[in-house]
């Protein structure tokens, strides 16, 4: 009796690679918050608190702190200025929440003053996610047809994917920004001990290590396209 050979794709091994350091990374990042959210700190400051204090300390004073629902959902809209701090933050008081909060809080500050990598990011938020949108149907197109429509489908969904692959390089230093700024924060103002800035420093380090990781499995993501592309042109 024939079976048929199932085909094996080699270029999978870049999504297993991006896989792997992204799962990595988000273990990590729930690991390090997780024993940092049972140290309490000396203050007894809220995560609302210190996001409140840290926000006021940097001169603004027009940014609303809001509770938002879930588990690390803690982000800053700057199209609204509101600060909005999840569940594990809003009222807690563990240095992980302090952490957090002061990171967010980051971001208003680049906000307030212009920082460019932050203006550069926002813009790129339509066509990144109109990329990641319509990447995928475009390459799918280009290796089910022939001719030299397939090279354009190709191409053009190699464009649109990089797109995406810009705004998560981007992403970096606006983070890093933002973690230094908060970590600056905390310890140029007495908010916290050097021992619980240390603390801080390993949670949002933590946490910055998944935007790496994400950046990373883009990355690869884009090469098995490069890759899938110049095999079917062959």
């Amino acid at each position: 009796m024939y079976y048929p050979m199932f085909y094996f794709d080699p270029t999978y091994i870049f999504v297993l690679v991006g896989l792997i350091i992204c799962l990595a990374a988000s273990a990590k990042m729930r690991s390090t918050f997780s024993k940092y959210s049972r140290v309490r700190n000396h203050w007894g400051m809220t995560g609302r608190e210190a996001a409140e204090q840290v926000l006021h300390r940097a001169g603004i004073y027009d940014v609303r702190v809001e509770h938002i629902s879930g588990n690390l959902t803690d982000h800053y809209d700057p199209r609204s200025k509101v600060l909005r701090l999840s569940d594990a933050t809003y009222n807690s008081t563990s240095v992980a929440a302090v952490g957090v909060a002061a990171h967010e809080c980051g971001h208003a500050v680049q906000h307030a003053t212009g920082y460019v990598p932050l203006k550069l990011r926002s813009s790129l938020v339509p066509a990144a996610n109109f990329g990641s949108s319509i990447a995928w149907p475009l390459i799918l197109i280009g290796l089910l047809i022939n001719g030299q429509s397939s090279a354009l489908f190709l191409n053009l969904g190699i464009l649109a994917f990089s797109l995406a692959v810009l705004f998560q390089i981007v992403t970096l230093p606006v983070e890093f920004n933002a973690s230094s700024r908060a970590l600056h924060l905390l310890s140029g103002n007495g908010m916290l001990y050097e021992d619980e800035v240390r603390s801080v420093r390993k949670v949002l380090t933590a946490a910055a290590l998944t935007y790496v990781a994400g950046a990373a499995s883009a990355i690869l993501q884009l090469l098995r396209i490069i890759v899938l592309s110049n095999s079917r042109r062959r």
